[in-house]
């Protein structure tokens, strides 16, 4: 058993770029049968390295498209990073667009069963969870109807409900502390506290720096997909802070 609930190791991510339109699947095959199609590389991580020991809440900051988001995907394993290796300990409880994988076509019920599959959850833990994600949900009646006659606040009660039936050692947030109504919220920011109060490890990409310090003990910094600082929250919070003043 390691320290270590994540360990990172010269993680980069690169993805192909589409340099030229194509206006449908058609022209597309077309062009891929042919060798004609052109892609410019980018490079959405360089070469990041860091751990998170088990217990410890790591804040994410940085500017829009310096690959925080990138990052916690590939934490979570929903993306494979073109180089290097990431090693994790532990149930993870990913908040990373909340109902992405659902079917629309599909009944919330059925939802339940496919996107906590996707989650890595398997049946017999979802049907003994099938209730308590229904009543957290709140949708009632509701969770036999096609998830496209959703509102996104439905869609996004149920993808929270499903994602924090599990108890995680390793909890993933994308900037989504709440969703829903205002009673939800308070109740879906209440749960994600009680798991970190139980000494889950945190992964946590913010824009505010205060909210970094008041939920993390550590924190990273990326730019433009680099690593530029790894250290204790207060002390990077305040290198952050000055950056934004230097833009």
């Amino acid at each position: 058993m390691s320290k270590y609930a994540i360990d990172a190791q010269h993680i980069s991510m690169k993805f192909n770029l589409n340099s030229e339109g194509v206006d449908s699947a058609k022209e597309y095959f077309i062009r891929l049968v042919k060798h004609d199609l052109h892609y410019s590389e980018f490079w959405a991580l360089k070469d990041v390295s860091f751990k998170v020991k088990k217990g410890d809440r790591m804040g994410v900051l940085g500017f829009n498209g310096a690959g925080k988001s990138t990052l916690l995907k590939t934490v979570a394993g929903v993306l494979k990073p073109t180089q290097g290796t990431i090693r994790t300990e532990g149930v993870i409880a990913p908040m990373l667009e909340l109902g992405a994988g659902f079917d629309p076509n599909y009944s919330g019920k059925e939802n339940i069963f496919l996107y906590g599959a996707t989650l890595g959850f398997p049946r017999s833990f979802l049907q003994s969870k099938y209730d308590e994600i229904v009543e957290f949900s709140e949708l009632g009646d509701f969770i036999n109807t096609p998830i496209k006659s959703y509102s996104s606040g439905m869609r996004s009660r149920l993808g929270f409900a499903i994602a924090t039936s599990v108890k995680p050692e390793v909890l993933i947030l994308d900037e989504v502390l709440s969703v829903g109504d205002a009673a939800f919220k308070d109740k879906s920011e209440q749960r994600i506290l009680n798991m970190m109060d139980d000494g889950v490890t945190v992964l946590f990409v913010s824009h505010s720096t205060e909210r970094v310090e008041r939920i993390c003990n550590k924190a990273i910094i990326l730019t433009k997909g680099q690593l530029v600082a790894n250290g204790d929250a207060a002390d990077v919070c305040a290198l952050y802070r000055a950056m934004v003043r230097d833009k």
